[in-house]
This record gives structure tokens, sequence and C-alpha cells, in this order.
């Protein structure tokens, strides 16, 4: 437990409140759901109103982060301006596990596991702790936690930015295949790197979802001012921008260092934000190594999902990725060895707005991240 050791340690009370920014978006809210009540902000989380999340695809650690990255602006560039978490991994196998993992904590089922082929109807037999939907398919019951829900039932503003998505909020029809699953030279955007239409909390109120989840081309007018900056932007880049393909669909070379390039273009544009500026942290991972048959290890929390004993397919998890972290509140060009995961980043965001703890982000073997990773002496300061 050395994060939250750490952190215990910190006698630090200042400065830790965050109030509600400006609402980004109008459109109305669904009701209340589980998981929405305040919590104790630790004193060693910095005050962070802004978070953005980026994943890149299918790429290991050493692959990513190591000395010959074909994503030097990723690899060396941005790494040297943060901490490098170089005991991160993902939770799962195929893709679409984690990035649920990073907004909700649930854990895989077969179906998932399998990329959710068919956009099918989640048919859950029980709950368990911690929060956990006992089933198969993949689109979660209404009354499954999420950190969006979450955010919005505190008074905080979310939105994902979906490289190449013709419209806000698509995703398939209910418990029909999905289209997105192949690139086309045409049409890069992947339902299944899209969390949010996964939970019927979001895709059951169409207004709801549309106002939030919507193209990345949307990012840049959001950017320019603090009070249209969403306190979590969560953006996924599109099939080839994300590296997944290699070669892209329509000829792009793809694979990092198509990543790179698209790093490049994106990555400043946040940097620069007056959001980011003021209070922002950003991070950047994958979604899973390469493959279960290459890596499937797993780090930390649980070894097996209630609905999968081996959430990696091959093993216990997803494989080593590592995670790059940047803020004024993190000390550049360093490192944290403590291990983390995809369920850890979760409960650090939720730490960072106050809020509960969901899903396997509550295992008693993952840590959230702690002055190891805001580790600028901010508290001094």
């Amino acid at each position: 437990m050395i994060a939250r050791t750490l952190g215990a340690l910190a006698l630090v009370v200042a400065g830790l409140v965050v109030p509600s920014a400006t609402a980004v978006v109008a459109a109305p809210a669904p009701g209340p759901a589980p998981g929405a009540s305040a919590a104790a902000r630790p004193p060693y989380v910095p005050p962070v109103r802004h978070v953005f999340v980026i994943n890149i695809e299918n790429k290991g650690y050493d692959e990513t982060w190591g000395p010959g990255s074909a994503a030097p602006y990723l690899a060396k560039t941005l790494r040297a301006k943060g901490v490098l978490l170089n005991t991160y991994y993902g939770t799962a196998h195929n893709s679409q596990p984690n990035y649920v993992a990073q907004v909700s904590g649930q854990g895989p089922n077969v179906q998932m596991q399998s990329d959710c082929q068919v956009f099918s109807t989640f048919a859950r037999t029980s709950t368990v702790e911690p929060d956990q939907a006992v089933g198969t398919g993949c689109v979660f019951p209404a009354d499954v936690p999420t950190l969006p829900r979450q955010l919005t039932d505190a008074g905080k503003t979310w939105k994902g930015y979906m490289d190449g998505m013709e419209r806000p909020c698509q995703h398939p029809d209910l418990d029909t295949l999905d289209p997105t699953q192949h690139a086309t030279a045409d049409h890069n955007y992947a339902a299944r790197h899209n969390p949010f239409v996964y939970f019927a909390s979001i895709i059951d109120h169409p207004r709801y979802c549309k106002a939030r989840v919507v193209g990345l081309e949307r990012l840049p007018r959001d950017l320019r001012r603090v009070s249209t900056t969403p306190n979590l932007a969560y953006i996924t880049p599109d099939l080839c921008h994300d590296g997944h393909d290699e070669p892209c669909a329509d000829g792009r070379p793809g694979g990092l260092k198509t990543v790179n390039a698209w790093m490049e273009r994106w990555v400043p544009r946040i940097l620069r934000s007056p959001a980011f500026r003021k209070d922002g942290l950003l991070v950047i991972t994958a979604d899973e190594s390469d493959g279960p048959q290459s890596d499937a290890t797993a780090c930390c929390g649980p070894a097996t999902s209630v609905n999968s004993p081996m959430p990696g397919i091959a093993g216990p998890g997803g494989g080593k990725i590592g995670a790059l972290l940047v803020s004024r509140f993190i000390r550049p060009g360093t490192w944290s060895t403590s291990p983390y995961n995809h369920y850890s980043l979760l409960g650090s965001i939720e730490e960072i707005f106050g809020l509960p703890l969901l899903g396997y982000a509550r295992d008693e073997g993952v840590e959230t991240f702690g002055l190891d990773v805001y580790n600028s002496g901010w508290e001094s300061n």
C-alpha cells in the first residue's frame, strides 16, 4: 500500500477542494446513479480539475517507451515532460474490456474478450461485490455505476472525443453485428474503443449521449476556455491514428509511426490550453499489450473476473503497457515503479474529483496514484 501510505504522511490540507466547473453542455442528464455520492479527497491528491486521457492500441511497454520506439515525440519529447509509470498494466484482452475498466471498473466476460462482435444487451443474473454485474453480453444495464454518471451527478462535466466518429453517440443497433470492427479506406472509427456506448445509462438517453460523446473535431473549440473544457476529456484516436492497424486501411503506415504524427498534432493543443495550464493532468497509455499470446501478465488487483477465469484470455491481465502522466503537479523526466493498472487509473480519477471508487478500483490489490506520481512538491508551494 505504498501510494496510500505516502499520502497519509502528507500533512497537507490546503487547496484541495475542487469547485464545480461551469457546465459544458446544457443537455439534461438522467436521474441519479449509484456511486454518485461524495467521498473524501485524499490529502496527497493535488487540486487537478481537468483530466485528459488518451489511449493508443495494442502496444507493449518496450515497443512504445523503449529506446527504439517508432514514436519519438511520445517516447522522448513528451516523456521528458512527466512521470513514466513503468509498471502499469492492462487489465484484460482484447481491447474492449480495457476501455470499460477505465470508466466503470467492470471486469470482462467472454463477449467482451472477443471485442463484442455483436453489440449485445447484457443479460445479468446477479450483482456481486465489488459492483460487478454477473452475466453475458456487452451493453450494461442502466443501474451499473460508471465514472461518467458519477461526474454528472456530482456537478462535473465530461466528454468523450472520438476520432473518426461520423455522428455524436454513434454505436451499432442493440443486438446486431458491429459494423465498425474493421476499418475501411473511408472509415476508421471503432465502437469497441468508445467505452461510453456500452452503458445503457448513457445511450438510453440520446440527448445526454449526443451532447457528450462527440467527434474529435470538437476538441479545439472546447479547449479555448477553461469554462468550456470538460473536467474529464477522454480522447480516442481512430484505428489508424491509435496504432491498431499497420498499415492502415487507406494506405498510411499505421503503427507507432502514425501514432507519433497524431500526437504531434493533438497533444500540443492540450498542453497549451488554459485548463491544462491551470490545473490539468494528461494521461497517455495503451489499452493492452500486443495480444494474449505475447503478454497476458498482470501486476495487481483481481487475478480473475467474476465473469472470466482469465481476464487476459491466456493469463490474468492485459500485459505491461506503461503510462505517461504530465501535469504542473508532476516533476518532468521522472519515474514511478509502483504497480498500477486501468483500475488504478479509474480510482485515481475518482479520487481527484472526490468520488467513491467503483468496481475493481476498490479491490484490495489495486493502488491509486500517490506521491510517487504527484511528485513535484506541489503541497509545499
